[in-house]
């Protein structure tokens, strides 16, 4: 049995934590998954059933459940790589290396991610750019303006994120002008710095943009 301490991991950690234990399956088998809400007992519990196999939770104590997936064919196909597990890898599309293209833009303009709690929206920023790094198709490109600019930079919570995401090929553009504007353009830490004409060239060409 394989045993994923997600305790005090906030979404979508304790679903990345499974399936890359699902991945190290060498066939059917258990993992037991320790987590401290009940929304990751439910994400974790549809991730594990859309892969094929069965879970079952139960609450341990106050703010501790433990959620049993038992796998069986279904681990076969994760072994090799068909599901759940998989660190994101580019693949070339041609005799020259380059990445396939997704056609996908992020559009990022707050430092935090909907309206309500600060505090919150920053949480909610950070776990988006995480996740993004754990998609199979990633995006070509993620550009950040206004106070997204202020997520490319030393300091930023999210950098190491952006770093995975740049090492796989994914262009990561900051706004110059809201770089100049918030003071901080000398503290660029990821990618190149672009102008609003490239930003609207970019937003206005066939790719497909999502604006968290």
């Amino acid at each position: 049995m394989i045993t994923v301490n997600a305790m005090g991991d906030i979404c979508p950690i304790p679903v990345v934590k499974t399936k890359k234990a699902l991945g190290e399956l060498n066939g059917p088998g258990e993992i037991e998954v320790l987590v401290d809400n009940e929304t990751a007992v439910k994400n974790v519990t549809k991730m594990a059933k859309s892969s094929g196999a069965s879970a079952e939770s139960e609450q341990l104590g106050e703010k501790q459940y433990r959620v049993l997936i038992t796998v069986g064919e279904a681990a076969e196909q994760l072994k090799d790589g068909q599901g759940a597990g998989r660190k994101l890898q580019t693949q070339p599309d041609d005799a020259t290396g380059c990445r396939t293209c997704t056609g996908t833009v992020v559009a990022v303009g707050s430092d935090r991610m909907g309206e309500g709690s600060e505090e919150l929206g920053r949480i909610l920023i950070k776990s988006f750019l995480f996740a993004l790094t754990q998609l199979d198709d990633l995006p070509d490109k993620i550009l950040f303006y206004n106070g997204g600019a202020k997520l490319t930079v030393e300091g930023s919570e999210s950098l190491e994120d952006l770093k995975v995401l740049e090492e796989q090929g994914v262009e990561i553009m900051t706004c110059g002008t809201c770089l100049d504007f918030y003071g901080i353009k000398d503290k660029l830490a990821i990618g190149s710095v672009t102008n609003m004409y490239s930003i609207v060239e970019t937003l206005q060409s066939d790719m497909s943009v999502i604006r968290p």
